[in-house]
């Protein structure tokens, strides 16, 4: 529920009396039952090829619909290049190539998602974004550990269950700022 959905409630006392405590704060047993208990954090999701991932929705300025960038000289393959953002040069990474999708195709679901990453504007396209979900930490699970030579998993953090859906959460900030991406300086 976001802020512009809160109910508004007077402020009350609480004391320790069970459900009609609950009830006159305006908890509702049966409106709440489904809702995670605990410590959460909100991560947006988004497809890569038949993968879905996560990452941490504080690193999220905003979503938009892809445009082809300007292309820089002897950038790596992943560098599509850089787009104007109301004034702001943007370098743009196709997460696609960066972490090896067999299919990389331009369509009208292609998207950006411009991220704030140690006080830098990214892009990062992506296939789609799915939506907002609020995860409870204690229902998170490591990643599974694979010898380095079998996978390079560093920047994944987790997997979540979502009904029948598996997430795989990303620590985007380390991914983006990793040196072999080239886009931040040794000193931020």
């Amino acid at each position: 529920m976001n802020m512009a959905q809160a109910p508004t409630m007077p402020a009350r006392s609480h004391s320790a009396g069970g459900d009609a405590a609950k009830m006159i704060a305006g908890a509702n047993p049966a409106r709440d039952k489904g809702k995670p208990t605990g410590p959460t954090k909100e991560f947006l999701t988004f497809r890569l090829g038949s993968e879905e991932y996560g990452i941490d929705i504080l690193r999220v300025q905003e979503i938009r619909s892809y445009e082809v960038p300007t292309r820089i000289a002897n950038s790596p393959s992943f560098i599509k290049g850089v787009v104007n953002l109301r004034g702001v040069i943007v370098p743009v990474v196709d997460l696609r190539i960066k972490l090896g999708c067999q299919q990389v195709a331009y369509n009208d679901f292609t998207v950006v998602i411009v991220l704030n990453v140690k006080g830098r504007i990214v892009g990062a396209v992506v296939d789609s974004v799915s939506d907002v979900l609020e995860l409870p930490l204690g229902e998170l699970k490591p990643s599974p550990e694979m010898n380095s030579s079998a996978a390079d998993n560093a920047y994944v953090t987790g997997i979540a269950s979502v009904g029948e859906r598996m997430l795989i959460l990303m620590d985007i900030q380390a991914l983006m700022a990793s040196p072999d991406m080239g886009l931040m300086d040794d000193h931020r």
